[in-house]
This record gives structure tokens, C-alpha cells and sequence, in this order.
């Protein structure tokens, strides 16, 4: 079997599916790896690099052609602008992994569905224990929340950490937190590391003790959160009023906060608006909030998605793609997922497609010609499949 790796193409993404370290393990597997020249330079991996551990390097058409198993960081659907381009040479029976974003774009799991390939997209991992090590969603937001929070301290007006100096006390600067999911956490640990008094919120309850064990203060909102959490732990979207009252108790919060990062996000759906126009302007003048919410509109109402915004004498930050700005480790990272996955699917050199296991079912979108997951085809709005 031959795995491919092609460069990415998505606009300033520097991540790479494959680096070589992960290599030896897919060797065992019976796994060849051929990976497009220059393909992990941009994360600081070399040709040779990929070369001493096994891997043929080629051009972009060699790694389609050759390719039983294409793996990408942004397929088809995560990386609309440049994505089709790749579609003429994809062939049937071929197999693609890698996040596609079919909650977000699912009319992209019908254009891969129409050249034949089986794909698999590794956001629709379930939030399984044995699926841990390949969830890239958890992987890829780890890296945004420590670099959320290392951006937000480049751009503060004051440094985060208590210092006493002969030049007098330096105070610190006080963080909130608003969604305490993988990037969250690491939002507030990060912002901790850094000497920062931190604050957190979430619509999930049952995370105020994790938020305490990393240093965090836990905000309690009077609300009622019974139903805020849906499968797997993620948040589940509330309706508008639910959200109204979030922020008239938020308020008080941001206003004393000197950064405000969200990464409030429900899979698939436009991230809820939590921080307001005039929540921004009751925040001290120098202040930050960085959105990592930017990409399905954000959770302040201000963000702009890939640009810095000054409002009321607050800078309000927009990434949407902060694991790119990190590409060594979060290729590493990334790397470590794929074959993880791989290990799973690949038996004696050869992938079995066993859809009785609940992570290869739920991953599954497209194959035979057809959109093959049933949130996704209810999406498309087809008929559900065929029971077997």
C-alpha cells in the first residue's frame, strides 16, 4: 500500500500531513510513503529528512497517481478555495483522509463522492476513549489555545505577570476565558504559565473542576445549563435567549478583563455571539480579545475573520487557522493522529472497511460513488441509505 502526501494548498497553511519521524510505524504496517517535493518544508521538515526514513519524493501528479491513500491536513471542503483543484486527479477506489469539513461544507462530500473515492473525515471522530489518539480536533485546538494567548500578550498594552521591581509593583493582567473545550484549557493554562490571573466560563458545568485544577477561577452564571452538553461533551447550541441572559451576566466580566479570549464554538453551526458591542467598549483601553470563533463569525460581535479590529481603544483579534502559525509541532502532532488512524484501518498491508466499528462508521463520508454518512447526507437533504 502506498500512502501519499501531497503539499498543502490552502491559503498560509504550513502544516504537513506527514513528518518523517511517524514513518517507521506506517513501514510496519506494510506502508510505503511518497510525499510531494517540499511538501513539509514550511514546518521545517526536509526532502532528505523524508527520504532517510523510507519515503519516495515526487512531484504533486506522481503522489495522485501512485497513491492507494491520499492523508491531508485541509482536503476537499476544509480548503474550498484551492481544494477542487485536486478533484480531477482523484480516481476511484482511491481513499482520502483528512479534515474535509463536511458539518461546514457538506456540498464538498458530494463533489468527492462523484470522483469515486472513499474518504474519511477525521472531525467526525467520536469522542471515544479508544479514538483519543486520533482526534485532530483535540490536537489542532491545544496548539490555537496556547497561541491564542501568546498573541493576545504580544498585542496587550501591559505584560501579564506580577513583577516587583525597583520601579514599583507591576500588576497583573487579568484573563477571561469564555469556553473551557481543549483550547480553553490550554487557554488558561498558558495564560497561567505566563503569571496571569485567569477566569473562565463555560455552558458546561461539569468543567468547573477542570478549570480549578489548572489555576483558573470558574465564573458561575445563574443559569440553567441541564441540557448544554451533547454527545461526546461537546456544548450544544441554546437558543436565543438562553444566550441574551449569558450575556447580560457576562457583562460584569469582560468589562474588568484586560483579555478576553472565546473559543465558543458547536460543531457546524455559527458560533454564538457572547461578547457584544458594548460589552467591548466597558473593557479597559489597551485591551484584547482574540476570537478563536472568527471562522463561523465569532463570538464577539466585532470580529472580522482573519483581521485585527480597534474598537473602543480594544483590539479585537480574528485567526482562524492558529495551528498553521505552529506547523512543526502541530504537524507532529497532526502526524501522530493519521497514523493512528491508519493503524486502525490497515490490516496485513491491506484497509478494511469494518462498519461495524463505531470510529471507521462515523468517519466514513463518502464511498461507492455516494455520500455515505447520515449527518451528512440529512444535511444534503437525501434519502437516509439503504439498511443492509
Amino acid at each position: 500500500m502506498i500512502v501519499g502526501v501531497p503539499k498543502e494548498t490552502y491559503p498560509g497553511e504550513r502544516r504537513v500531513a506527514l513528518v518523517p519521524p511517524v514513518l517507521p510505524a506506517l513501514a510496519k504496517l506494510g506502508v510505503t510513503v511518497q510525499i510531494e517535493a517540499g511538501a513539509g518544508e514550511s514546518a521545517g521538515w526536509t526532502d532528505a529528512a523524508y527520504g532517510d526514513k523510507g519515503a519516495q519524493v515526487g512531484s504533486r501528479a506522481d503522489v495522485f497517481r501512485a497513491a492507494d491513500v491520499l492523508v491531508q491536513v485541509r482536503g476537499h471542503g476544509a480548503n474550498a478555495a484551492a481544494g477542487a483543484a485536486d478533484l480531477p486527479s482523484m480516481r476511484a477506489g482511491q481513499v482520502v483522509i483528512g479534515m474535509l469539513d463536511p458539518l461546514g461544507a457538506p456540498q464538498a462530500a458530494r463533489d468527492l463522492a462523484q470522483t469515486g473515492v472513499t474518504s474519511f473525515a477525521l472531525e467526525l471522530l467520536p469522542r471515544i476513549t479508544r479514538a483519543q489518539s486520533m482526534d485532530v480536533l483535540s490536537s489542532m485546538a491545544t496548539v490555537a489555545g496556547y497561541k491564542a494567548v501568546l498573541l493576545a500578550a504580544a498585542h496587550h498594552a501591559r505584560m501579564f505577570p506580577m513583577l516587583m521591581t525597583a520601579a514599583g509593583t507591576v500588576t497583573p493582567a487579568h484573563v477571561f476565558v469564555i469556553g473551557a473545550g481543549v483550547a480553553g484549557l490550554q487557554a488558561i493554562a498558558t495564560a497561567r504559565k505566563l503569571g496571569a490571573v485567569v477566569e473562565a466560563y463555560d455552558v458546561r458545568p461539569a468543567v468547573k473542576e477542570q478549570i480549578q485544577s489548572l489555576g483558573g477561577k470558574f465564573v458561575e452564571l445563574p443559569l440553567e445549563t441541564q441540557s448544554a452538553e451533547g454527545a461526546g461533551g461537546y456544548a450544544k447550541a441554546q437558543d436565543e435567549e438562553f444566550y441574551r441572559k449569558q450575556r447580560e451576566l457576562m457583562a460584569r466580566v469582560v468589562g474588568q478583563s484586560d483579555v478576553v479570549i472565546c473559543t465558543a464554538a458547536v460543531p457546524g453551526k455559527k458560533s454564538p455571539v457572547l461578547v457584544t458591542a458594548d460589552m467591548v467598549r466597558t473593557m479597559p483601553p489597551g485591551s484584547v480579545i482574540v476570537d478563536l470563533a472568527a471562522e463561523r463569525g465569532g463570538n464577539c460581535e466585532l470580529t472580522r475573520a482573519e483581521e485585527t479590529v480597534v474598537e473602543h481603544g480594544v483590539t479585537i483579534l480574528g485567526p482562524t487557522n492558529l495551528p498553521a502559525t505552529v506547523p512543526y509541532h502541530a504537524s507532529q502532532m497532526y502526524a501522530k493522529n493519521v497514523v493512528t488512524f491508519l493503524q486502525h484501518l490497515v490490516k496485513e498491508g491491506k484497509l478494511q472497511i469494518d462498519l461495524g466499528d463505531e470510529i471507521t462508521r462515523e468517519t466514513l463520508l463518502t464511498r461507492d460513488g455516494d455520500v455515505a454518512q447520515p449527518r451528512i447526507r440529512e444535511l444534503l437533504g437525501l434519502a437516509a441509505p439503504a439498511q443492509a
